[in-house]
């Protein structure tokens, strides 16, 4: 499994959660530090949307973008897609860092074993509270 922070988000959570699960043979990349895929801090999102979908490895995207739901060109991108998301609640936009960073690894196990069982092309919002569930987006 890889996961793909865009621009929407720090590249620490990528640094962060990668740290964690590249051990289990995961991955976890932000957009910035994606050369090899055509992508830089410039991406557009139709851009990056469809470079995951090309790649056959199992894509998860965590991003802060509640826009890609609703911008049409994005939104047929996503679907056509078939990615998997989790939208960063807007309480991340008033944490630091370090404590969102720290909530994404705290979470992850949750998160991971949720969005396997979760179909192609669905989005979740991600509470920045610790217990709370997830919360599914209309796409």
């Amino acid at each position: 499994m890889k996961v793909f922070f865009d621009n929407c988000t720090s590249p620490v959570f990528a640094g962060s959660l990668n740290a964690l699960i590249s051990p289990m043979g995961h991955e976890a990349r932000h957009v910035r530090f994606m050369p090899e895929y055509r992508l830089s801090h410039d991406s557009a999102d139709v851009e990056w949307i469809e470079r995951l979908a090309a790649d056959p490895s199992t894509w998860i995207v965590i991003t802060g973008d509640q826009r890609i739901r609703k911008n049409i060109a994005e939104r047929a991108a996503w679907i056509r897609a078939g990615l998997k998301a989790f939208v960063l609640a807007p309480a991340y936009q008033k944490t630091p860092v370090h404590q969102c960073a720290s909530i994404l690894l705290w979470r992850w196990p949750e998160m991971e074993r949720f969005i396997t069982l979760a179909a192609s092309g669905s989005m979740f919002e991600l509470s920045i509270n610790r217990k709370a569930g997830f919360t599914s987006l209309a796409v």
